[in-house]
């Protein structure tokens, strides 16, 4: 399937390291959530990366994975790849370590690569202890990263990233007027139509996942519906 991601304003993302009933898997993928991204930070490894792929294949969604490192890349029967490179780490191994190696290790289809600029801001998230990112930052700190990935390395997507907390909406806000060649996607917390009207003001697309398994698909489903 060939797809036009730029368009997308809603996508939900799956962990590979999380269960989702065959129910609960097809009520996802009739949400009118515009595509699934299947991402972890811990415990994700091709074999249950390769089980969810199967399990949700069936529905015809876009279908994107988000690998946590070159160990959870999976290419074949997915519609592209989405790869973080973390600006706001002193561990430089997170930006750009990561993909060398994968690079030096694998074939790559570059037609399916999405670049994508990663600026951390939960240091409680599993995310941000892992890269170790530098996360109190002010609304002009933050923008300034997002400027750098927008217009200096020309990431097509700067994503602000709470992972699992609800973010500032002023930092959100700053960023949105900074990015201005590439998309804006903003995860982190929306769990419930407010938030994600409100973030979905500023951001371009707007990444729900937690609320999936914390929630229930109703959450889910209010989350698309203020958005779209």
């Amino acid at each position: 399937m060939k797809i036009d991601w730029t368009k997308w304003r809603h996508i939900t993302k799956l962990d590979p390291d999380k269960v989702v009933s065959s129910a609960d898997a097809e009520e996802i993928a009739t949400s009118g959530t515009d595509a699934l991204m299947l991402s972890g930070t811990l415990n994700v490894t091709k074999e249950n990366l390769g089980e969810l792929i199967d399990q949700v294949r069936e529905y015809g969604l876009p279908m994107v994975v988000e690998p946590a490192g070159p160990e959870a890349v999976i290419m074949d029967g997915i519609d592209g790849l989405f790869v973080p490179s973390v600006l706001n780490t002193p561990e430089m191994v997170w930006m750009v370590g990561k993909h060398q190696y994968w690079v030096r290790h694998n074939t790559v289809d570059w037609n399916m690569v999405v670049p994508e600029a990663y600026i951390v801001l939960n240091p409680a998230s599993s995310v941000g202890k892992v890269t170790r990112a530098i996360c109190d930052l002010p609304a002009e700190d933050v923008a300034a990263y997002a400027e750098v990935a927008d217009r200096y390395f020309r990431f097509p997507v700067t994503y602000i990233e709470y992972s699992g907390t609800y973010g500032n909406p002023a930092i959100v806000s700053a960023v949105s007027d900074v990015v201005t060649e590439g998309r804006l996607f903003y995860g982190g917390g929306i769990n419930s139509a407010e938030k994600a009207a409100e973030m979905g003001q500023y951001a371009d697309t707007i990444v729900v996942g937690n609320a999936v398994y914390d929630e229930g698909v109703d959450a889910l489903k209010a989350t698309v519906k203020a958005v779209k």
